[in-house]
């Protein structure tokens, strides 16, 4: 990272807390599109977002500036910064009274940055990128074409990130104009961002996707090579669409905001005491993570009843629909991908006994993951409702299973009761269950044929770092 530029100075202010950020490499076709879905998002709105960018130099500028018009209208001020260059003062769109422009030094660092801030009562968000330099690129050199740009930094919701990071840029503007700084500072004090509702960060990441996906129908480079390693970069980027979107979720908790992360722990835990193959492992991990978006639970399944014993049926996942769910695709189905993930969420609230919603479905019809997650999730509740009783200690486990236990045969499967009871016995002995936050921006996941309920083939699709 260059010395002295934001992105600098938000990692190192971070790296020795708690929390420190990780960061990806992103190619620049995926930062086009996540920022013209979060600029656009603000066209929807009029709640008078502070936006600061960064555009490296004013050519760049100039190729956003007729939009920048449009969402100037919607925004209570827009600062540019830019390495000045022909015309990047003199487009009618810089003449806007809510418009200012800070020409960066050439050796500024911050020119070598693309920065997209948007702090508004009701949304946060932030683009924030620094360019690899040419010895980053190693042997391959630099990119021929300018879509394989790569770019090092992150993107995220996070209210506090987004401030802290608005922050940096105020104090670096400071340099070139006091007095717009001392503007900035006020109206950004004027402005306190709340994590959005559900149904906001559903909007903003239902227009993510749309955005990445409409980057990868749009990818003109000769290369395969190329074109798929650009492809995963924005499948890369849907993914951690909807895990910042399960993040702003349980941050939103106030009562249980480890809730995801900890049944994510539990279940793959279950899952390797159920000797559950690595990939099965992986996609319940991943719906675990997501367990709690509530516009899921409306998604359309396309699970069917079967007379199988042995639980979850790859085959079942290209059958028609059969059950009288919701009509339409919901957020997470938007990605073809996920669709198995999203059956997994979707009949997480069937019953044992045939009683549950939404299909009505019963005993081994329910996927198994469904009923993993069904249950550990009952028990992660229970648990976090009796960390607060008298007893607490160790006792909490046994509390929370024997309520689970009451459910045995009605609500719950009563083979993963047992194997449940097999885990608590192991956490009173002293078993430890790695709580890992999860790294959005971080390869995590291997995303293969049994995932994508349209899929025939044994192709695994890796997802890189980004």
């Amino acid at each position: 990272m260059l010395q002295g530029s934001i992105l600098q100075q938000l990692e190192t202010s971070h790296r020795h807390s708690s929390r420190p950020i990780h960061f990806g490499v992103y190619y620049k076709n995926t930062l086009v599109a996540l920022c013209h879905a979060l600029e656009d998002h603000i066209l929807t709105k009029d709640n008078g977002p502070l936006v600061i960018t960064a555009f490296q130099q004013g050519k760049w500028y100039l190729q956003e500036a007729s939009r920048y018009a449009d969402i100037a209208q919607h925004s209570r001020e827009i600062v540019i910064m830019a390495a000045a260059d022909a015309g990047f003062a003199e487009h009618p769109t810089s003449q806007l009274a809510n418009i200012d422009l800070v020409g960066l030094a050439t050796d500024d660092p911050v020119a070598q940055e693309w920065h997209l801030i948007i702090l508004a009562p009701d949304y946060t968000a932030m683009v924030i990128c620094q360019e690899l330099s040419e010895a980053d690129y190693g042997s391959g050199g630099l990119p021929t074409s300018d879509l394989e740009r790569k770019f090092y930094g992150l993107w995220t919701f996070e209210p506090e990130l987004v401030q802290e990071t608005a922050e940096l840029a105020i104090a670096h503007i400071q340099g070139y104009d006091p007095e717009l700084a001392l503007q900035l500072s006020q109206q950004k004090q004027a402005i306190q961002p709340a994590i959005s509702s559900p149904e906001d960060v559903a909007t903003v990441v239902a227009r993510v996707v749309d955005y990445l996906k409409t980057g990868q129908n749009n990818l003109s480079i000769p290369a395969a090579a190329h074109h798929k390693s650009l492809d995963r970069n924005l499948v890369s980027n849907e993914i951690q669409a909807f895990l910042r979107m399960a993040q702003l979720i349980d941050l939103a908790d106030i009562n249980n905001p480890m809730a995801a992360t900890e049944v994510a722990s539990i279940a793959e835990t279950m899952g390797q005491l159920l000797d559950l193959p690595a990939w099965q492992i992986k996609r319940l991990r991943l719906a675990a993570l997501l367990h709690r978006i509530d516009p899921l639970q409306k998604a359309e399944s396309l699970i069917i009843p079967t007379n199988s014993t042995t639980g979850y049926q790859e085959e079942a996942l290209s059958c028609p629909l059969a059950c009288p769910l919701v009509p339409g695709a919901q957020v997470l189905r938007t990605m073809p991908r996920l669709r198995a993930v999203a059956q997994i969420i979707t009949h997480q609230s069937e019953w044992w006994n045939g009683t549950g919603q939404p299909a009505g479905l019963a005993g081994d019809d329910i996927p198994l993951e469904s009923r993993i997650l069904s249950l550990v999730a009952e028990f992660q509740l229970l648990i976090n409702q009796h960390k607060y009783s008298s007893k607490g200690g160790i006792e909490i486990f046994s509390q929370a299973l024997d309520q689970c236990r009451k459910q045995q045969s009605t609500r719950f499967d009563p083979k993963l009761v047992d194997t449940l009871t097999l885990l608590v016995m192991g956490l009173q002995q002293g078993l430890d269950l790695p709580l890992m936050t999860t790294k959005v921006s971080s390869g995590l996941w291997l995303l293969d044929s049994r995932w994508d309920s349209h899929s025939k083939s044994n192709e695994k699709i890796e997802i890189y770092p980004t």
